[in-house]
């Protein structure tokens, strides 16, 4: 069977020139149609209020739709527009098909992100709404899944998502991560800016200048405890794009064979396990954006190899 994907054309919005390329979503789909690999893409539904009130504030949903209080409206740190407060809903919407086909069949992925630094009450490093907790409350909301674990290898730490899963024991992540980020800003001394790890989130982070070798050690001896130690119903992975070496934010040696492996590694790990595993993009900020999909749609490529 083909791999279940998710993408529309509604997932863009026109917000002008931006460091955070929206229109790679499109252009990721693009390629995958181009290389003919075996996937079916989908259009999901837009996520809904029910849905979106079991994680945000009604007072953050209601700022996204009208764009009042403007600050809260564009906390994320995109310019606020009517086409971006639908957007979301969309991308959103597409994490929780996304999961729910993982549940059904094993694998699935969203063409877009998973939108790591949103929080409850607002929005951070141009995540809106957080896709992760918003699909896995569904699902438990519908009685699929009591357990899940968000394997999170964007460059930045998933703040956002580690702070939803303080108030929810049964949901856990692993953040194996480049930069720190913190009240909006992204620090490059993991070293010395790391946060504490609690019951259910841990925090992982990454040597300045590693390359390939450390990179994916890291990975091999992380990612059997946190699957042993959460005991998943799901994994979510956030396949992020900016740890690769020619990103302006990214201080490790990563070239698209080693994010490739990283991917191969992690769907090996899923299969052998058992777990359903659902996929979304992160990050990516390469000048050359055509690098950018390079590594999206090598991800596919990978769950493709694993389980096509």
């Amino acid at each position: 069977m083909p791999l279940r994907l998710f993408h529309s054309p509604r997932y863009y919005a026109d917000i002008g020139e931006h460091v955070m390329p929206i229109r790679k979503f499109g252009l990721v789909r693009a390629e995958i149609e181009r290389l003919g690999l075996p996937v079916s893409i989908e259009e999901p539904p837009p996520v809904t209020d029910e849905q979106l009130l079991r994680v945000h504030t009604r007072e953050y949903v209601e700022a996204i739709r009208t764009g009042e209080p403007r600050e809260l409206a564009q906390s994320q740190k995109f310019p606020w527009s009517a086409a971006l407060g639908e957007a979301v809903r969309w991308t959103n919407g597409g994490c929780v098909a996304a999961l729910r086909a993982a549940l059904d069949e094993g694998v699935a992925g969203n063409l877009a992100s998973g939108f790591h630094h949103s929080h409850q009450r607002r929005g951070e490093g141009y995540c809106t709404f957080n896709g992760l907790v918003v699909a896995s409350e569904q699902m438990k909301a519908e009685g699929r899944l009591r357990r899940m674990l968000v394997l999170d290898m964007d460059l930045h730490y998933g703040n956002g998502t580690a702070f939803l899963l303080a108030s929810r024991p049964d949901f856990f992540q692993l953040s194996i991560y480049g930069n720190w980020y913190d009240n909006n800003l992204a620090h490059r001394d993991v070293a010395a800016r790391r946060t504490p790890d609690t019951d259910n989130a841990w925090s992982i982070p990454v040597p300045n200048g590693a390359g390939r070798d450390e990179y994916l050690g890291i990975l091999a001896e992380s990612l059997p405890r946190a699957i042993d130690h959460a005991r998943p119903d799901a994994l979510l992975f956030q396949a992020g794009a900016d740890p690769y070496k020619e990103d302006p934010y990214s201080p490790l040696d990563l070239d698209h064979d080693a994010l490739r492996d990283r991917d191969q590694f992690v769907f090996e790990m899923a299969r052998a396990r058992g777990i359903p595993v659902m996929w979304v993009l992160a990050g990516g900020y390469t000048k050359d954006v055509s690098k950018v999909v390079t590594v999206h749609v090598n991800t596919c490529r990978a769950a493709c190899a694993v389980f096509a």
